[in-house]
């Protein structure tokens, strides 16, 4: 049995009382970090500090708050060695300007996320997906359960794959409209978030990295006019049971 629940759900920046991109899954006592944005930090702490770290792309509103991690890690459990962290070149680059000393790479048992990984009790495997800087969605399963989450994207065929037969997809849901055909895609509406979990086969789906001041409820009915399975929307400190 697992769970996950949502540190963040907001792009870009934060709305007070919110925070940015942040998972904690949960599954046999192990517990993962997907991403860990602007404020997401503190809610993380409310449940102790995890066993490892995914984080999909170095955007800061992923990525900001790992820093504090980091800290958090160096000056409470260091003794136990370095956390795992499975992340892109980009967020180690980010995370060295935040805070070169100690260095990243002195707290964090740093892995490439391009290259799949037994994370626990789950195997890691990653999908490059369109975004302005090299972004992967990963997908973790372990036997009886598998979550996916696409970090920022824009709409792929790559995303069926990603979430094929899913328990649970946790998709990128920042634009409110689409943009004018043609403009580079990176990012992607409740509408195509819903078309993806439903190519994908998906049982249930997760919309998050909402802009700030999204209309949530709107967002969500437009992705169930895509999607026969159950649509959440991620809103801090939600538990949901896998």
């Amino acid at each position: 049995m697992g769970e996950l629940t949502v540190l963040g759900s907001c792009g870009a920046f934060p709305e007070p009382g919110r925070a940015c991109a942040g998972f904690l899954l949960s599954h046999n006592g192990f517990r993962i970090v997907l991403d860990l944005g602007y404020g997401a930090a503190s809610r993380l702490f409310a449940h102790g500090l995890p066993d490892a770290v995914v984080v999909t792309h170095e955007h800061p509103d992923h990525c900001a708050d790992v820093s504090a991690l980091g800290r958090a890690w160096y000056y409470t459990a260091s003794a136990t060695g370095r956390l795992p962290l499975h992340c892109t070149p980009g967020t180690i680059r980010r995370l060295a300007a935040m805070e070169p000393r100690p260095h990243p790479t002195e707290l964090f048992e740093v892995h490439d996320l391009g290259a799949p990984a037994d994370i626990g009790p789950f195997r890691l495997t990653t999908y490059p997906l369109p975004h302005h800087v090299p972004n992967f969605g990963v997908r973790l399963t372990a036997p009886g359960l598998t979550v996916a989450y696409t970090g920022d994207t824009g709409p792929s065929p790559t995303l069926a794959d990603l979430g094929r037969d899913a328990d649970l997809v946790i998709c990128d849901a920042t634009l409110r409209t689409p943009p004018a055909e043609g403009e580079p895609r990176f990012l992607m509406t409740a509408t195509e978030a819903g078309q993806w979990a439903a190519a994908a086969g998906a049982r249930r789906l997760m919309l998050t990295h909402f802009w700030p001041g999204t209309d949530r409820g709107a967002a969500a009915e437009e992705a169930r006019a895509e999607f026969g399975g159950e649509v959440l929307v991620a809103e801090e400190g939600l538990t949901v049971a896998l």
